[in-house]
């Protein structure tokens, strides 16, 4: 079928705006960290049933030692550091800024590449950069009022947590990472598979996590909360079963920039639902900057 991973990255970015927006609601719920735990595990789940129909391998066993490796490391950069980073910033700062901020996956991702394996970078791409940022910047930054500075100045100044802004950073660079090694880990291996080993990794990196913090008696109580569960489990069925497995089959399929850049219109997909399901109040600067930062991204890798 032509433009497969085109219409799997196009298709990823709609489930990824599903599982943003179910997991914001259930992490305010119970806690970002215990809705990463629990929503890899159900994700595995959904994984290993879908491996067994479709596969007749219930677990990868047919993967070779070199794809295990790469693709656990990826999956403890772009799970247990990246996601971390990511669900704590939807508590911070919302999904629909958090995943705005995940528009510079793509160009951190060429950056990477462009240090670590000296891939040069064209004009037209630093350009997309600036644009990026510059629209990123337009969201999350805001003049004060005349009113609050003395002698009438002005000074820039966040509009959200620093904190939070930080976060959503953290997230694009595990992302970007772990999808760079991801393709370079799977190859021609089944992409369902390859999430699962991915998952799998994300799964033991919060394990150890949750036994250094103590936060399994807080992760047994909160399955008594039904509404969070639910969500949660709304959330993996699109995000570590569908979302994570159509981003590897975008990458296997057509180039890694192309179809990073159709993932990252997520920030466009979101601004409806956040408006109509948590009554966020968007601005038309916010609008323009998601706008001008999507821009900016397909600019980088057309």
């Amino acid at each position: 079928m032509k433009h497969t991973g085109e219409l799997a990255a196009l298709l990823t970015a709609i489930f990824w705006t599903v599982t943003a927006l179910a997991f914001e609601a259930s992490s305010r719920k119970i806690g970002s960290m215990i809705v990463n735990l629990l929503r890899l595990i159900v994700g595995f789940l959904f994984l290993s049933i879908f491996a067994w129909i479709y596969r007749g391998y219930i677990l990868p066993v047919d993967a070779t030692g070199r794809s295990w490796l790469i693709l656990i490391i990826s999956g403890l950069i772009g799970f247990t550091f990246g996601d971390l980073c990511l669900f704590q910033s939807f508590v911070v700062i919302g999904a629909r800024i958090s995943m705005l901020l995940m528009a510079l996956a793509p160009p951190m991702a060429a950056l990477i590449s462009w240090i670590i394996l000296g891939e040069e970078m064209t004009l037209k791409s630093w350009i997309g950069m600036v644009i990026t940022i510059s629209g990123i910047m337009l969201v999350v930054l805001k003049r004060e009022k005349k009113s609050e500075k003395p002698l009438g100045r002005r000074n820039f100044r966040f509009s959200y947590p620093v904190w939070g802004i930080l976060l959503g950073l953290g997230g694009a660079l595990g992302q970007s990472t772990g999808l760079v090694l991801s393709k370079f880990g799977m190859k021609g291996y089944d992409p369902f598979a390859s999430a699962q080993i991915r998952v799998m990794a994300g799964i033991a990196g919060f394990s150890i996590l949750f036994s250094i913090l103590g936060l399994w008696k807080h992760t047994f109580k909160a399955l008594s909360n039904h509404t969070a569960v639910a969500q949660l489990s709304l959330g993996a069925f699109f995000g570590p079963f569908l979302g994570v497995s159509f981003s590897l089959l975008a990458v296997q399929r057509t180039n890694t920039g192309v179809a990073a850049t159709i993932m990252a219109i997520v920030p466009v997909i979101i601004i409806a639902p956040s408006v109509i399901l948590f009554k966020e109040k968007v601005t038309l600067k916010e609008i323009l900057g998601a706008i001008l930062a999507v821009t900016g991204v397909a600019l980088f890798f057309l």
